[in-house]
């Protein structure tokens, strides 16, 4: 392996913005600020979505509904569907 070639490879804490949640893992991403886990100080990386907030993994899908441009009209304005 030639030297000084490879990125520095360390501990970092990534924490999940959607929910708090934080994990440990190596990674060769740089930091975004310091935070504790575990009683030491890492450097941190925030990421949007984790195994903790992600819809597959907690079972709580988000369902969107399927109404056309005149029902959502007819919903925001407070017309009744008279059909």
């Amino acid at each position: 392996m030639k030297a000084e070639i490879h990125p520095e490879y360390h501990q970092v804490v990534f924490v999940d913005s959607t929910t708090g949640a934080k994990f440990l893992a190596g990674s060769t991403a740089k930091g975004q600020g310091e935070t504790e886990f575990e009683g030491k100080t890492y450097p941190m990386v925030r990421v949007e979505i984790t195994s903790d907030s992600h819809p597959f993994y907690t079972g709580k899908q988000k369902l969107t509904q399927a109404d056309g441009a005149v029902d959502k009209f007819n919903k925001k304005y407070g017309f009744k569907n008279d059909q």
